[in-house]
């Protein structure tokens, strides 16, 4: 495991640094509290990326698709207001874990038995108002 700390003008700094760190990772889940960050660092990613689609949180919508001037394909999930994980599937979740496109999730732990057993875990912790901790690490399940 690998732990980052980085102040919130340093982020575009950090997310240099997980996307350093995922290497050829494409499903991502970002784990924190209410209001660690998670969507933050998700539109520094974002611009690392050269996303030109306006990125938020796509708490309502479940799903927010964006591209990048090189035609890539993201997908930044956001599971905190499903309440039973089988709605996961109504969305072909599945289909957009296996596509081969990077996946960014927000509450991943709302559908933990569909994630797929590789991913890139970002634990982000709260340090101060300025100030932000994260552990990075490949989980492989399948081992």
């Amino acid at each position: 495991m690998i732990q980052y700390s980085y102040t919130l003008q340093e982020i575009d700094l950090a997310a240099e640094k997980i996307i350093t760190e995922a290497q050829d990772e494409k499903i991502w889940v970002f784990q924190g509290e209410m209001g660690a960050g998670k969507t933050t660092l998700v539109k520094a990613l974002a611009r690392s990326f050269q996303i030109q689609d306006q990125v938020s949180s796509p708490t309502f919508g479940i799903v927010n698709p964006y591209e990048n001037s090189k035609a890539q394909l993201f997908y930044h999930f956001d599971f905190y207001r499903m309440d039973d994980p089988m709605e996961a599937l109504d969305i072909g979740i599945e289909e957009y874990f296996y596509s081969g496109n990077y996946c960014w999730i927000e509450w991943a732990e709302r559908i933990g038995i569909f994630l797929p057993d590789s991913f890139f875990l970002i634990k982000i912790t709260s340090d101060s108002t300025e100030k932000r901790t994260l552990n990075l690490q490949h989980i492989d399940n399948a081992s």
